[in-house]
Formats: structure tokens, C-alpha cells, sequence
């Protein structure tokens, strides 16, 4: 029952903060465009509500409604994906094609710290659990 209290609480205190963030933006949003556009385009001011409409219909046609793109609805997989596969190349590379590798990458970057071999190899040596070390 204790949990249940802290999961409404929670809830309560992000449902709260949400509304004043709304709040907040089509206040700024209102703000703005009274400031700026009836005299820039000769357009009429608006009130806090069509302010927070047009930041809804703005948010529904141009992506990223509540947090979530709705055209990537496979991005998160599909990057996950590309790191595996990204990874298991680097596991493939000899020494010399890593060298390589670093030496192509310091010409880009200059000094760097993702073009350290430090940085790299501490990221992409971990071992996982099923794999024996090289001691073994």
C-alpha cells in the first residue's frame, strides 16, 4: 500500500510539473507573438489559449508529440543494430587496422578525445559474460 501511495505522489508531482511547463511555454509563446508579429505581418494578437492550440498543432504536424517522433517509430532498434554491427567490426580489426584506423581519425579530429585509442578500446574490449579471456 506504501507503493501505491509513492506511485500517486510521483504521478501527482509529474502531472503537476507537465501542466505548469505548458503553462509556462504557451505564456512565453502568447508573449512572443503579441510582441512581435502584429507588428512584423499586420497579424491580430492572440490569447493564451490559441497559444497553447497553435503549440499543440505545431507539435502534431512537425513531430515530436509527447516526446516521440512519430516517422522514427524504428530508430531506436535500428541504432542499436548499427552499434552491434559497428562493434563487431572493431572486435574483427587487426592491430594495424585499428592503428589505421586512429591515424585516419586524428587526421579529422585533430587531437581530440574520441580520437584517442583510449577512449575507443576501453568502449569496444569489454568483455561479455560467455566470452573467455585471453589469459584463459
Amino acid at each position: 500500500m506504501k507503493n501505491r501511495g509513492l506511485f500517486v505522489l510521483a504521478f501527482l508531482k509529474r502531472f503537476a510539473m507537465g501542466l505548469l511547463i505548458i503553462f509556462l511555454f504557451s505564456g512565453i509563446v502568447m508573449l512572443l507573438w503579441n510582441f512581435l508579429i502584429p507588428d512584423i505581418l499586420g497579424l491580430k494578437t492572440i490569447n493564451f489559449w490559441q497559444a497553447a492550440a497553435m503549440i499543440a498543432l505545431s507539435r502534431i504536424l512537425f513531430g515530436h508529440f509527447w516526446g516521440h517522433n512519430f516517422g522514427d517509430r524504428h530508430h531506436d532498434h535500428f541504432n542499436f543494430k548499427k552499434r552491434e554491427q559497428l562493434r563487431e567490426k572493431w572486435m574483427e580489426m587487426t592491430d594495424e587496422e585499428r592503428k589505421t584506423f586512429f591515424d585516419k581519425r586524428r587526421e579529422f579530429f585533430g587531437d581530440h578525445p574520441f580520437s584517442r585509442e583510449d577512449f575507443w578500446s576501453s568502449r569496444c574490449n569489454r568483455k561479455t559474460k560467455d566470452e573467455p579471456s585471453k589469459s584463459e
